[in-house]
């Protein structure tokens, strides 16, 4: 599956942006998603996942600020990020496998990334 990212950008902390991911190529019903994100220097790190049956699940930094999303018939995945702070600033990615045991590997399938920058 191909992943294409958009709706990066630069906000003031407390702001808003919602990051979109658009698959195709394959099934993308039966695929897990998730976004991921890497800050200078720093290992890329999960920030929520989300599986073919809608289950969600958050990194604790994520846990009330963001919302992942997901529209099967647009073939869309969705990540709403409120209430952003600085050190959210990082190139977010998208992130598709069939098993939600695959994401974050590197045979799975991930978007170029989209940058995220949040200033104080």
């Amino acid at each position: 599956v191909q992943l294409v990212e958009s709706g990066g950008g630069s906000v003031q902390a407390g702001g808003s942006l919602r990051l979109s991911c658009a698959a195709s190529g394959s099934i993308f019903s039966i695929y897990a998603m998730a976004w991921f994100r890497q800050a200078p220097g720093q290992q890329r790190e999960l920030v929520a996942s989300i599986t073919s049956g809608a289950t969600k699940a958050y990194a604790d930094f994520a846990q009330g600020r963001f919302s992942i999303s997901r529209d099967n018939d647009k073939e869309m995945v969705w990540l709403q990020m409120n209430r952003l702070r600085p050190e959210d600033t990082a190139v977010y990615y998208c992130n598709a496998d069939q098993y939600t045991d695959g994401l974050g590997s590197d045979d799975s399938s991930w978007g170029q990334g989209t940058q995220v920058t949040v200033s104080s």
